[in-house]
């Protein structure tokens, strides 16, 4: 039983959340549209992992995350084990997701961009028991990284994989979408409200490198509801999504509205500018999510149009500062919806108004949806004396990492007295109007391709090359 510390404040939030888990979100899809598409993978997955592209029904996705889960209790997982994840943007990410939830244990999605260095570095920290990935993303070997990586990790026992050409070693999983390959995995019960125990770890950039950040189901959901409701997703909608799941934009960008609203959910890895276009067309995608740069070029292109059945354009902004200084998009004839991501911490949805003008966050209650009578509350806002932007509300992670009994273990954003974490963001403040002009992304990380990623020094050694054991990506300064 993995919890956070509890506080009033905590507790009162943690009534307010109710007791649903991922899990349970799917399964109440899965009752009301149990014949209906739930997922489809990119048309070019071939290209991308070697397999050719699929389509599930929810009936279909819940059997293959019954054989996932049972297949992970089967090989000796137990609950609450952390299980780490290194996938595509298919198909085979989202059920292997689910299914690891399913089974009680904790996913661990990593960054497609870290390699062998960076992985090992993560899965000994959170002492996870497992890895699955795809065999190949593009031209990377991810199955011999994985390898490499379980004998530098001690406590790794298994390695599965989803793909063709299989190292030797690794447990193939894609027997499980087999019609014949049925398994019931052991039901898990929790003593206490079930979603309040953590479901999921990401990671963010902090001064001293990467920093793990475990959420529970609640908070995951809080932050999906947000976006959600600002985005005004219809029910059974096909939504077209190019995030990946290791963030917490990911999640509650990339999958929570689909499971939300009980709608489709078509993946694309990204990016190619002319597959997502024809998948757009082809499934009649209503609400297409991208990052704000894809988002701002799409837009000025004209390549979105109400006329190919779009109606919403969602862009995550992970660079937030530059949130308020985007073009205004006064001529595209769908609705723009606003994310602006603090790292790992937090996010923020935001209706554009009619003439495609940004919307300015501001101090105090953050509703949604924006302008709305019936408006629900989602966080709070405040300006830390250092001058950094402060949250308070449901999706804020509480719990400490290493998970479990460690009692010098703290939470990646420790809480104030009044239950604020500290983003890091720093902002400067509107006296007039409260508006939050932000102006910096967090002190020891910097951005690069749009995540935020923590600033390492390294000497060169005595051949004039970086250190093996310093994660490449992760180099921002280099001794001469």
């Amino acid at each position: 039983m993995i919890l956070g510390q509890s506080s009033p404040q905590q507790a009162a939030m943690l009534a307010r959340a109710g007791r649903s888990t991922l899990d349970d979100v799917f399964r109440r899809a899965l009752a009301r549209r149990p014949g209906t598409v739930a997922l489809i993978d990119p048309p070019n997955a071939a290209a991308i992992t070697g397999a050719a592209p699929r389509r599930l029904t929810y009936a279909q996705a819940d059997r293959v995350i019954d054989a996932i889960a049972a297949r992970l209790r089967h090989l000796g997982l137990q609950t609450d084990q952390v299980v780490g994840l290194q996938m595509a943007n298919t198909i085979d990410a989202v059920v292997t997701l689910l299914g690891i939830l399913r089974a009680g244990l904790i996913a661990m999605p990593l960054p497609l961009l870290w390699r062998q260095a960076e992985c090992i570095a993560a899965l000994d920290r959170v002492n996870a028991r497992a890895l699955i990935v795809s065999a190949r993303i593009g031209a990377v070997d991810h199955c011999e990284l994985a390898m490499n990586v379980a004998a530098e990790v001690f406590q790794i026992r298994q390695v599965g994989g989803f793909g063709p050409g299989l190292a030797d070693g690794v447990i193939g999983f894609d027997d499980l979408y087999d019609e014949g390959a049925t398994a019931t995995p052991p039901e898990i019960t929790r003593s206490i409200n079930p979603a309040a125990h953590v479901a999921i770890i990401t990671w963010d950039a902090g001064a001293d490198g990467p920093v793990p950040v475990a959420r529970s189901h609640f908070e995951i959901l809080a932050a999906g509801a947000a976006v959600t409701l600002e985005s005004r997703i219809e029910p059974t909608a096909v939504i077209l999504s190019s995030l990946t799941l290791p963030s917490l934009a990911g999640l509650a960008l990339g999958i929570m509205p689909w499971l939300l609203v009980g709608g489709t959910l078509a993946l694309h890895h990204p990016f190619d500018d002319q597959v997502f276009l024809a998948q757009c067309r082809a499934e009649r995608a209503a609400s297409v999510i991208v990052p704000s740069l894809l988002a701002q070029r799409l837009g000025k292109s004209g390549a979105l149009s109400r006329r190919d059945g779009i109606k919403t354009l969602v862009a995550a902004w992970r660079a937030p500062d530059e949130m308020a200084s985007s073009p205004d998009w006064g001529d595209l004839a769908i609705s723009l919806v606003d994310v602006a991501v603090f790292g790992e911490s937090a996010l923020f949805a935001t209706r554009r108004s009619g003439a495609g003008v940004s919307t300015p966050l501001r101090l105090g209650p953050v509703t949604t949806p924006h302008r709305a009578q019936d408006a629900l509350q989602v966080v709070e806002l405040a300006r830390t004396p250092a001058g950094t932007i402060a949250v308070r509300g449901t999706q804020v992670p509480r719990f400490p990492v290493p998970l479990g009994l460690d009692a010098m273990a703290k939470p990646a954003f420790p809480v104030d007295s009044d239950g604020f974490a500290d983003t890091g963001y720093a902002c400067t403040v509107d006296p007039e109007t409260q508006a939050l002009s932000i102006t910096g992304g967090g002190a020891g990380a910097a951005r690069y391709r749009g995540a935020r990623r923590a600033l390492v020094t390294a000497e060169r050694n005595g051949t004039g090359e970086v250190p093996r054991d310093v994660p490449p990506l992760a180099v921002v300064g280099l001794g001469s």
